[in-house]
């Protein structure tokens, strides 16, 4: 028996070309394009065949009689038992132009070259999208009751169905499959689309939440899901049975879910909390649409969802969807069905399968470079206070990584420490001598920068002052106040300032600020230091919100405590768990990869919740360590010449408030 197979190399079509070649004696007979020519070879491995079984004929769907050659036209005219329309566009997400001219033009060339050959049965892959938003039980037999064709990808497959109906000279078979997903054996899918496009979304929701929380969610009308495997057997086995011609088959699940239990079943196959409330989506109908195009129409509302709904990959057009009303009678397909043991499987049997192939290949988080060398490669960043400590360790990950890598300190000697050590690792670092806390140098360090680099692409603004004395102790040093605030605010300031007009000009940049857990917690003995942090991060956030269509991003670490030079003057730290260099450069490379709005330890998340929940006693947590951790003779300008030894209750508390500055 010899077929002939448009759409041979989508999903669908791939596994019915390889069951058709499973039929004794079978030829198959495919149309691809010239220019794809390179795919043969693969697709004959895959179906685990040759050229003589498995035949090319080069065309194009959108050429007239699908631009197929008067050899191979000649050739094929009478010789195929079976002709299979596959080649169509399955994505709400598609261009509607592209659309109309795939499915709709397509099928047209493609009926009108089987005409041609006077092919036999023509079998049309349609869709139960040909229904469109039809209200109630759609058969096999109703076509012209099809309602709500507004949609582009609803209209594109009753108009292609249209065509075969009304302009096919000899036999044909319809196939409406439902919604599409993978091998319920393998889970193997090669696209994002129908129910894959709320994964993203569960995904997110794991990431935040303990599997046995309860959420709330949607419920909506039942969506229709088939496996591939499913319909590819279906197609196949109804195809070879005996006057079924001009017949409808609705390849569908027959007990389908409704929207809510869907995303209850690929919850409970991801471990994530499934929704035990369910607010019906139909309740939103009672909403007049002119209120709801008036909502959308607000600027701040359509921006809000559209980042929304981009960032978890979803259609702008799918929640109208959600309450689909259609059901689909397959009594057609089942009694063709029956005796061969072929039927459409539970969800529930197979989803875990189909959520496991989708993270594994699928997921888009896979296809973005997550390195911090895909970030930074060729870019320039500068890291301020890179001499030593956080900055140092910071600069050699850069460098290594691939980045143009610029720090800058006061002391030059150790710049060229700092650079001595990163050159004998084989990378290389250009040194800066600047001080940070002088407005009139951070001016000329622009002017040098924007001269030399064009500006900077990564600014990481990790140069600090922090001052460990209790207010009690500085009645008489307002300077601590003042040159805290004058380098990690001012200077800070100064030069993210002076670089953003560069960053705006070519719309794009990231700012990343060493903020201190401090911040969060309200640590006391570091009034000053914290002082000039939370000056920082408010400034930050104003920023953030004014940029935020300008592609500039900004990061604020609110940083525990690391082991750096900037603490070696209080001894007692020599005893308290703290970050290393290393670790505290390895947040600042997750900042760079992932840009988010904060990084800060759950202890420092704990102490703002605290804080805001519940303040007097997150007080008198804090005023404990204050009480228990006195001020260092340091701090009380007497100098400081051991280390002092720690009671049981310190190293408890210590322990308890890992990161925190006592």
């Amino acid at each position: 028996m010899q077929y002939f197979v448009t759409g041979a190399t989508g999903f669908i079509g791939k596994r019915l070309v390889k069951k058709l070649l499973a039929r004794k004696g079978s030829v198959v007979y495919f149309l691809i394009r010239e220019e794809s020519k390179a795919k043969v070879p693969g697709l004959l491995e895959y179906w685990g065949t040759t050229k003589s079984r498995a035949i090319p004929v080069y065309g194009d769907l959108r050429a007239a009689k699908l631009g197929v050659s008067k050899d191979d036209t000649k050739a094929l005219s009478k010789n195929i038992d079976h002709f299979f329309h596959l080649a169509a566009i399955y994505d709400l997400k598609a261009d509607a132009e592209e659309q109309m001219a795939v499915n709709i033009d397509g099928t047209r060339n493609t009926v009108a070259f089987a005409n041609a050959i006077s092919a036999g049965c023509f079998h049309h892959v349609s869709s139960i999208a040909a229904a469109g938003l039809f209200e109630g039980i759609f058969r096999e037999d109703m076509f012209e009751e099809a309602e709500s064709l507004e949609h582009p990808y609803f209209a594109s497959k009753h108009e292609s169905e249209k065509i075969v109906r009304k302009e096919c000279k000899g036999a044909f078979r319809v196939y409406r499959p439902g919604l599409v997903v993978g091998d319920s054996t393998t889970g193997e899918m090669d696209k994002i689309d129908g129910p894959y496009y709320f994964f993203k979304l569960i995904q997110r929701i794991r990431q935040i939440l303990p599997p046995w929380m309860p959420t709330i969610g949607l419920e909506g009308g039942r969506i229709n899901i088939v496996p591939v495997d499913y319909v590819v057997d279906a197609m196949d086995h109804i195809a070879h049975q005996p006057k079924l011609d001009g017949k409808c088959f609705h390849l569908t699940d027959p007990e389908p879910m409704r929207v809510g239990d869907v995303l209850n079943t690929f919850s409970r196959a991801a471990h994530a909390p499934t929704m035990s409330l369910r607010i019906n989506a139909a309740l939103f109908g009672f909403i007049p649409k002119s209120i709801k195009k008036g909502m959308m129409a607000l600027t701040p509302v359509r921006r809000v969802k559209s980042a929304v709904m981009k960032d978890l990959g979803l259609p702008d057009d799918l929640m109208q969807f959600i309450n689909y009303p259609t059901r689909f009678d397959n009594r057609e397909a089942a009694a063709a069905l029956k005796g061969s043991g072929i039927a459409c499987p539970r969800l529930d049997d197979y989803a875990c399968r189909i959520w496991d192939y989708w993270e594994r290949n699928l997921d888009p988080d896979l296809f973005i470079d997550r390195t911090l060398r895909g970030q930074v490669a060729g870019k320039v960043v500068l890291v301020t206070g890179g001499s030593s400590g956080i900055g140092l360790a910071t600069a050699h990950k850069l460098a290594e990584a691939g980045a143009i890598t610029i720090i800058c300190g006061r002391d030059e000697e150790k710049l060229a420490e700092a650079k001595k050590e990163i050159n004998d690792r084989g990378f290389d670092v250009i040194t800066y001598a600047a001080d940070v806390a002088d407005m009139a140098d951070c001016d000329r360090f622009v002017k040098l920068l924007i001269e030399n680099h064009g500006g900077v692409d990564v600014l990481v603004n990790n140069a600090g002052r922090s001052i460990r004395r209790g207010i009690e102790s500085s009645y008489d040093r307002f300077h601590d106040f003042e040159r805290t605030m004058q380098l990690n605010y001012f200077g800070a300031l100064r030069l993210t300032m002076g670089l953003l007009p560069k960053m705006i000009e070519q719309r794009r940049g990231h700012v990343i600020n060493i903020s201190s857990i401090g911040v969060l917690t309200n640590a006391p003995r570091f009034s000053a230091y914290v002082a000039s942090k939370a000056a920082l991060d408010a400034w930050t956030r104003c920023a953030a919100s004014e940029f935020a269509d300008m592609n500039i991003k900004f990061t604020t670490i609110n940083m525990p405590l690391v082991r750096t030079p900037m603490i070696a003057p209080t001894k007692i730290y020599q005893n308290v768990p703290t970050l290393s260099p290393d670790d505290a450069a390895d947040l600042i490379a997750q900042a760079i990869v992932y840009k988010p709005v904060r990084i800060a330890t759950r202890l420092g998340v704990l102490g703002e919740v605290l804080h805001a929940l519940v303040p007097r006693v997150a007080q008198i947590i804090m005023n404990t360590s204050f009480r228990m951790f006195p001020d260092s003779d340091a701090a009380k300008s007497n100098g400081e010449k051991k280390v002092p030894q720690m009671n049981a209750d310190q190293i408890a508390l210590q322990q308890l408030l890992r990161g925190v500055h006592f």
